[in-house]
């Protein structure tokens, strides 16, 4: 696609958060993604509120807010003067019809699939550690008996560099 914008995944990975137990992003993070200021992502929205429910979009309370800003380590003067909002996947994919710019479009194609690679992932994790389940329950293995085998191979992988590390070096002295 020309003139596509390219935004590293791991930013967009690193502005997703957990909260009330949904995966979302801030409306300030949005607007920077977008290019636009915060308070044109909330007018646009406000004005277009029929298209965001409880579930595309809610405001945050003061002690999510509090806890969020703790985690993001934001500076003690200055910033936001009204809780953010936070906007689930759905919510996103609005946005752009709000929005009604040709980069909030390419930046929410950006977003969505950052967001489907996640949910792959989670799936990917969760099918191995039901596995891993499996396998405990018929060895009858213990979380001490994991944690001991996990350092065994640990151990093994250092040897193992090392061996090659040793392999690797120059040998000193003649050759005959």
């Amino acid at each position: 696609m020309p003139n596509e914008i390219v935004i590293p995944q791991e930013k967009i990975l690193n502005k997703i958060y957990n909260i009330r137990d949904q995966k979302v992003m801030i409306d300030s993070d949005l607007a920077t993604l977008y290019g636009v200021e915060t308070k044109v992502l909330k007018q646009a929205v406000r004005r277009n509120s029929i298209r965001f429910p409880e579930d595309f979009m809610f405001e945050l309370s003061q002690e999510e807010f509090d806890t969020l800003r703790s985690q993001i380590v934001t500076s003690s003067w200055g910033g936001t003067r009204y809780r953010p909002m936070a906007f689930t996947e759905q919510g996103i994919a609005m946005l752009s019809s709000v929005l009604n710019s040709a980069i909030a479009v390419k930046v929410n194609i950006q977003i969505i699939r950052t967001f489907v690679k996640m949910r792959e992932m989670l799936l990917t994790h969760k099918d191995l550690l039901a596995e891993l389940e499996k396998v405990k329950e018929k060895l009858g293995v213990n979380r001490k008996d994991i944690d001991l085998i996990f350092s065994y191979l640990k151990q093994l992988e250092k040897a193992k560099h090392e061996e090659k590390t040793q392999k690797e070096r120059k040998q000193i002295g003649f050759k005959f």
